[in-house]
């Protein structure tokens, strides 16, 4: 029984050899010689000028969200446009395919609609 998991283990040791000796082998090669230069905080060319723990207003993550949201539903599109042709050519799923795609913008619209009527894509 515990005989079908071997390569099981020693998948996950060959993937964690892989993963942990570029470490190890970097740690024991490169010279370690840390100065003030190196070990300050950088930030696009220069020093940072804020504390990086700031506050973020909660509408960023609000739009973030819904913009995830509406990227994933539009990706539900492109499956359904490949096999078009496959939908128009079967007469028996040709209107089945339409209203199928139709009824998922037409929910797609409304939460779009609903979203714009709370105020949640605007930003002051």
């Amino acid at each position: 029984m515990l005989e079908n998991y071997f390569p099981v283990l020693v998948f996950i040791l060959v993937g964690l050899a892989f993963g942990v000796a570029p470490i190890v082998l970097g740690r024991l090669v490169a010279p370690y010689r840390p100065d003030s230069e190196k070990v300050s905080p950088y930030e696009c060319g220069f020093e940072p000028f804020e504390d990086a723990r700031m506050k973020f207003d909660v509408r960023y993550y609000l739009l973030a969200i819904l913009f995830i949201l509406f990227d994933l539903e539009i990706a539900f599109l492109f499956p359904w446009a490949t096999i078009l042709r496959e939908i128009a050519g079967n007469e028996a799923i040709r209107l089945f395919g339409f209203f199928e795609m139709f009824v998922f913008l037409g929910i797609l619209l409304v939460g779009y609609i609903w979203v714009w009527k709370k105020g949640a894509l605007e930003w002051e």
